[in-house]
């Protein structure tokens, strides 16, 4: 395979690798499970137990995991021929990935942002409504019949 269609590969790749991580480490569909995986990674007396259990809960140490079955699955080499090119096509999946991650999380916060700015917007604007209602019912109270 040439060097664009593995760029392309990579890129690609790295597309359903973050989406599976995020998804299972942040979203609600997934969190009974992920405050499990949090508790006993806090609680658990084994260092191996606690150490499995928080690679669920971290979306960077779950990239790797999904990396690794979606570069097995796909036998994706990047660079090298064998086991290198496994090697650096892991890693590099994993950072791309986690660049999709970031992204996503920086645009997600920035919506939420909006949203809370939009909603302050709504209410000082019914503050203002509600007070020059009352100086109009105010200023007719006052007029002469």
């Amino acid at each position: 395979m040439d060097l664009t269609s593995q760029i392309i590969y990579l890129f690609v790749i790295a597309i359903p690798v973050s989406c599976i991580a995020w998804t299972v480490t942040h979203e609600e569909i997934f969190r009974e499970p992920r405050e499990y995986c949090q508790k006993i990674s806090r609680t658990a007396t084994s260092i191996w137990k606690r150490k499995f259990f928080y690679l669920f809960t971290c979306e960077y140490c779950f990239s790797h995991y999904v990396s690794l079955l979606f570069i097995i699955i796909g036998q994706y080499q990047l660079l090298y021929a064998g086991w290198r090119g496994y090697l650096v096509s892991f890693f590099a999946v994993v950072w791309v990935a986690n660049w999709y991650m970031s992204l996503f999380g920086f645009l997600r916060q920035s919506l939420k942002v909006e949203k809370i700015e939009a909603t302050i917007m709504d209410i000082d604007l019914q503050h203002l409504e509600e007070k020059l209602d009352n100086k109009v019912e105010e200023a007719d109270s006052n007029l002469p019949s």
